[in-house]
């Protein structure tokens, strides 16, 4: 068993035992329910935009707005998560995003009228926003080094089972009646309460606890991971990483020496979204319909994109804390620039299975590297002291992205003379995401984030 390193003690194997183990998985998998509703309401709008745009007779403005709104709830949701985990602590948080996330399913389930729909779509984006920022981090802040990548992993890989079982359900419902669009959406109140009912279990983040001034909380938080020297090894670090550290503060984590771990947190963010990737997502449809796929195909089609989506999510939480965090990217990066060339060629050639085979491709390799290895890297790359505002302003960054993808697809299709035209826009900026990662990534596999802290500092002051 591998053995942690904090600050150059070696305080215990970890976790210590099968109890610890499970107990550590337990928390990371309750947390990571967070990243099913995620999955649920970015995936649900795949298989109900048919519908809604028959109902309320959506153009392609109307429908960018109606798909990517969700990203502005989310933006909002990131500023909320980082003031209430601040003040509250990490498990108030996530109880308030799945009270939001049950809220906002019955909501859009039951909407009269486009308005309202999207105004409950926006709520939901509070939800994803919250779980997006507080799930990854406090999975985060409770898991030992040499597990930490796995551990995040697992925040992905519900999300990618979500996008699954919901394409599922979609696809059960496509013939239902011209409201299959109303059970899509609100078969996601079901998930909601049982992630409630999950995080009550929850303790808090130890590391949240110290900064607190609850000491004997946090220790017993960190007892049921590791002995007693990992749990003073830890302490020590902890508290020696939370010297001086004072409120949330945005301004404080976009100065010296904080700022340039921000940015490559902001460009890592950014550049998921803008990787292109969730376009697939969140129209298959359209990308389908554009090579004469019928619509029983084409909501066929979203349920083959999910069933990789798992498999291969599977393959990074065995790689993330082996092969590293830096190489997967440049991977993800690299082979998403070549695969988008060639779906662009088969796509002009309107040749379907070529197309769905390739695209299957893209989704796979995104499975691996950039999805899940994102938001393991913003889980780990902020001190201490500035964690809950860098976290913060990342994920908004990520949501902005991702509102700016999804709201100009159907109108930069338009631009660009076609769907498949739009992949080599988005190849482009795969080729300039693996220069970003390749000058500006550090690898972070196997240390402490009281480590990885100090050596981001070392290099800002060089």
């Amino acid at each position: 068993m591998a053995v942690i390193t904090i600050n150059g003690n070696t305080p215990d194997n970890i976790p210590s035992g099968k109890t610890a183990h499970f107990y550590l998985f337990r928390l990371a998998l309750i947390a990571a329910m967070g990243g099913y509703l995620f999955g649920f309401d970015f995936a649900v709008i795949s298989g109900a935009l048919p519908f809604l745009r028959e109902q309320f007779g959506l153009n392609e403005y109307w429908e960018g707005f109606t798909t990517g709104c969700l990203a502005i709830g989310c933006i909002i949701g990131c500023f909320i998560a980082a003031r209430t985990a601040e003040r509250y602590g990490r498990k108030p948080a996530l109880l308030l995003s799945a009270f939001i996330f049950a809220f906002s399913s019955a909501g859009m389930a039951l909407a009269p009228g486009l308005s309202l729909f999207i105004f409950f779509r926006f709520c939901a984006g509070l939800g994803v926003g919250m779980a997006s920022m507080l799930a990854p981090m406090y999975i985060a802040e409770v898991s030992p080094p040499q597990v930490r990548g796995r551990m995040v992993a697992i925040y992905q890989f519900t999300i990618v089972i979500g996008i699954l079982i919901t394409s599922l359900v979609n696809y059960a419902l496509r013939n239902h009646s011209q409201d299959a669009w109303r059970w899509m959406f609100g078969t996601g109140v079901v998930p909601s309460v049982l992630f409630f009912i999950g995080v009550c279990f929850l303790p808090e983040s130890p590391r949240w606890l110290f900064k607190a001034n609850k000491d004997a909380k946090a220790q017993k938080v960190l007892s049921a991971i590791g002995d007693k020297n990992y749990v003073a090894a830890s302490t020590a670090s902890i508290k020696q990483s939370l010297a001086g550290v004072v409120k949330m503060n945005y301004m404080a984590a976009l100065k010296q020496p904080f700022v340039a771990a921000v940015t490559v947190g902001i460009g890592l963010a950014v550049f998921q979204q803008f990787c292109g990737i969730n376009v697939v997502f969140n129209y298959t449809s359209n990308i389908f319909a554009s090579i004469g796929a019928s619509q029983d195909d084409q909501l066929l089609q979203t349920v083959f994109i999910g069933s990789v989506n798992v498999v291969f999510t599977i393959l990074a939480i065995l790689l993330v804390d082996k092969l590293g965090r830096k190489p997967l990217m440049l991977i993800g990066a690299g082979g998403l620039c070549v695969l988008y060339i060639i779906i662009a060629i088969v796509l002009g050639a309107r040749l379907a299975t070529a197309s769905a085979i390739f695209l299957l491709s893209a989704i796979g390799l995104y499975a691996t590297t950039l999805a899940p290895v994102t938001w393991v890297l913003i889980s780990e790359i902020f001190p201490n002291k500035v964690r809950d505002a860098a976290s913060s302003i990342a994920i908004m960054s990520l949501w902005a992205a991702y509102f700016i993808l999804t709201f100009t697809f159907p109108i930069l299709t338009k631009l660009v003379g076609g769907v498949q035209n739009t992949f080599y826009v988005y190849a482009g900026i795969c080729l300039a995401g693996f220069m970003l990662i390749y000058f500006k990534v550090q690898e972070t596999k196997g240390k402490s984030l009281e480590e990885i802290e100090t050596e981001l500092m070392s290099e800002t002051v060089k």
